[in-house]
């Protein structure tokens, strides 16, 4: 499933581009896809369009300051934004499903700012819904990748490298 989220990545520029998934469905078959992998891809990410339908996009940083993150909203009865001293506590499935690599992973992202409450609980909704475990942070990474793609944002060109770079060619200087 993972290879065909990376495929829609790479040639779908945003969530928004992407065509619908019976159309999405033949190309992806047409690409030499397998049947289960587009089926279990087309349902993950219907769930992933759910899961952000009607979420503002990301404040570009520097833009304006006003402007409403994810996780955050301006009508009544809708999430607040996340309190400085709040912590994420991760369930017994939560933790064995994503492993440490991966919850150690999600916790950097939000440190960085890359990853908002609302997003972070997006990324671990969309992990959840994915079969095995405990989780491959590559897999994670796609799925991080995935939730930006489908919010209409992306994390600038450091978070982004870290995210598509695997690592193991690295050299240390």
């Amino acid at each position: 499933m993972f290879e065909v989220l990376v495929f829609v990545y790479e040639n779908y520029w945003r969530g928004d581009a992407c065509p619908e998934p019976e159309q999405l469905g033949r190309k992806l078959s047409a690409h030499g896809f397998d049947a289960e992998e587009i089926r279990d891809a087309l349902q993950w990410l219907d769930g992933l369009s759910l899961a952000t339908q009607g979420l503002p996009l990301m404040r570009t940083p520097g833009l304006d300051d006003a402007s409403v993150t994810i996780g955050e909203r301006t009508q009544a009865g809708t999430a607040l934004p996340q309190s400085a001293d709040a912590m994420r506590v991760y369930s017994a499935a939560e933790q064995d499903h994503l492993g440490a690599e991966c919850i150690g992973f999600i916790r950097f992202l939000e440190l960085s700012d890359v990853l908002p409450c609302g997003m972070r609980e997006i990324v671990i909704d969309r992990a959840m819904a994915t079969a095995g475990g405990p989780m491959a942070l590559e897999e994670l990474k796609i799925i991080v990748l995935m939730v930006h793609w489908s919010t209409g944002s992306e994390p600038d060109a450091l978070v982004l490298d870290e995210l598509c770079d695997d690592g193991r060619d690295r050299v240390a200087h």
